[in-house]
């Protein structure tokens, strides 16, 4: 753990490691371009579009495994050809061309890789649907991108069967079943690689056309679509490889000069999600990082690809790292390969620090990060032992090209120390909502696009996150945090996990109400949990009503607890119970 004197001599540090390392003759040097009418840092020795960060990772290593999933096996070089090859499909066969947006819904897997890299390399618009999504929700989200073609396995197909009339488009069929009627990827992969390879030169895409439409999860309502550039996504996977590498330089016990294995990571997060689309996918290619599928999130499977592949990162929403840690077989496995346990999406409480710490070794580095889809997934991030130091946080603003302030909420900016709106701005945001100019301007204001997640920078700059502005439990007038409560109640040791949120109240208008997962075999009762909080809470912060239960609290696509719909069902439990 760093002292208050260390931190400021390595954030000290960090600022002239900064410098040196975006100047104008570095790798990753930093100008500026006008984006929106507005000069804003971008990293300025990039490529230009996706499909040349697709192309230098081939060339510089094209022999290297990349896509993994079960028994399918490809390299670098094999995947471009394999992408380039349905581009030229797609162009030749379907007509697709720069600006049309095409749908990728179907599970992990690489073919939605190829397809995303596809798209994307002709200059057109992916769409990457929620794999979750019922009939209805598809068909919004294909008739609100205005999608020619969806790419979909046998699930996602199935669902449209009865959407056939409704909506119009073409539907290309990944790993389909037997006597499939559509069109499937390998066919057309393989009809694009009869002539000519694919030629970049031919289908120019400049670093502000559109890249990809990622639907948010939506509070109310129908999501919204999130348009992003293919600066916008590059500046945003190379802010992460900038971070790493003056976190190295700052660090330089960090850096293997002949590392054992190639860099691998699980990629155990829908590629739908831009957790799982960015930091895992997109990410890798600036590592030639081997990226291994799963089926669908599965503790033990994935300490058996650690090991069985090696690889080095394991990285996704907390609860995935907590679930890991507590497999009984988690001893049994060598996990010798790791290097970092990072998470992002969701809260860690400091408990799930304390427990890495112990059950992995030294070598292993943990990190936390920040951001949204409509930041391409960046904002804040903290590894090692500033993230010891300050298990709370989640860490500094990501430098270089990102900004982040806190504001009132009449949008003035406060001084650390200060709890208001978090805001975000740089050449990552989003170019804004699809087809919705006014929910657009009122995200995004003066180039800060405004989070709705509530926080403050503390004496060091580091980003507290204190909750989502409308997840706030506000009972008789007194903002209750829910994060709060969730890290208190983490601190039981027969506390696997748990969701605390809001319930309606006549007199208070909002009272608290939590759900908790005990650990495997524990028994727990209201009155012990309450007692526990006591010690440790104001009395108006304790929760009137608990849900205990054994199985895993549910989750949404993105792998994160499902709390709204935990909230609706207890709701509708009190209701049923209530006397007439």
């Amino acid at each position: 753990m760093l002292s208050h004197e260390e931190i400021l001599q390595d954030l000290q540090s960090l600022k002239e490691i900064t410098l040196r390392h975006k100047a104008p003759e570095a790798e990753l040097a930093v100008g500026t371009a006008i984006i929106n009418g507005v000069e804003t840092p971008v990293f300025s020795k990039v490529p230009d579009n996706l499909g040349g960060v697709y192309l230098s990772a081939a060339m510089l290593h094209p022999q290297l495994p990349f896509l993994v999933y079960q028994d399918q096996r490809y390299s670098f070089g094999e995947t471009y050809a394999m992408a380039g090859q349905l581009a030229k499909s797609l162009e030749q066969r379907f007509g697709i061309a720069k600006g049309d947006r095409v749908t990728v819904c179907s599970r992990n897997n690489p073919e939605w890789c190829l397809a995303y890299m596809a798209i994307t390399m002709l200059g057109a618009i992916v769409v990457p649907m929620n794999s979750w999504w019922r009939g209805s929700e598809m068909s919004f989200g294909i008739e609100d991108s205005g999608s020619k073609i969806i790419f979909a396995d046998q699930e996602r197909i199935d669902r449209l069967a009865s959407l056939e009339k409704k909506v119009n488009v073409q539907i290309i069929a990944i790993k389909p079943g037997p006597q499939s009627p559509y069109p499937e990827i390998h066919a057309l992969i393989e009809t694009g690689a009869q002539g000519p390879a694919f030629d970049p030169a031919a289908h120019p895409v400049a670093p502000d056309d559109d890249a990809s439409i990622l639907y948010t999860s939506g509070s109310t309502g129908n999501p919204k679509g999130v348009l992003s550039t293919h600066r916008a996504i590059i500046n945003a996977i190379y802010t992460w490889k900038f971070a790493k590498e003056i976190n190295e330089i700052l660090r330089p016990e960090l850096r293997e000069a002949n590392p054992p294995y190639q860099a691998g990571i699980l990629a155990n997060v829908p590629l739908f999600h831009v957790t799982g689309n960015h930091a895992q996918f997109l990410s890798s290619f600036l590592y030639q990082r081997k990226f291994v599928m799963m089926y669908k999130w599965d503790a033990e499977q994935a300490l058996q690809l650690i090991e069985q592949e090696r690889l080095s990162v394991l990285h996704g929403v907390p609860t995935m790292t907590w679930e890991v840690m507590n497999s009984p077989n988690f001893d049994k496995f060598d996990l010798s390969s790791l290097r970092s346990v990072q998470s992002g999406g969701a809260a860690r409480p400091p408990e799930h620090l304390v427990m890495i710490e112990k059950k992995f070794s030294e070598q292993v580095l943990p990190g936390l990060g920040y951001g949204l889809t409509e930041t391409n997934a960046i904002g804040a991030l903290i590894t090692g032992k500033f993230y010891l130091s300050k298990p709370h946080s989640t860490g500094r603003p990501t430098p270089p090209v990102t900004a982040m302030r806190i504001e009132d909420a009449q949008g003035r900016e406060l001084p650390n120390g200060e709890i208001g709106e978090i805001c975000i701005k740089g050449a990552t945001i989003m170019k804004g909502y699809w087809k919705r100019p006014e929910d657009t301007a009122a995200a995004i204001k003066d180039g800060w696009f405004h989070t709705g997640d509530i926080g403050l920078l503390d004496e060091h700059g580091f980003l507290v996150i204190k909750d989502r502005a409308k997840d706030i439990v506000i009972r008789g007038g007194e903002n209750i945090a829910c994060a709060e409560i969730e890290y208190a109640l983490a601190e039981h040791p027969a506390v696997c996990e748990a969701a605390v949120f809001g319930l309606p109240d006549e007199r208070l208008g909002e009272v608290v109400g939590a759900a908790v997962m005990t650990m495997p075999g524990a028994v727990l009762t209201e009155e012990e949990l309450g007692a526990f909080l006591a010690e440790r809470l104001a009395q108006f912060k304790l929760p009137c009503f608990y849900r205990i239960q054994s199985e895993q609290l549910q989750r949404i696509a993105s792998g994160k607890i499902a709390k709204k719909l935990i909230r609706e069902e207890v709701i509708a439990s009190l209701k049923t119970t209530s006397p007439s």
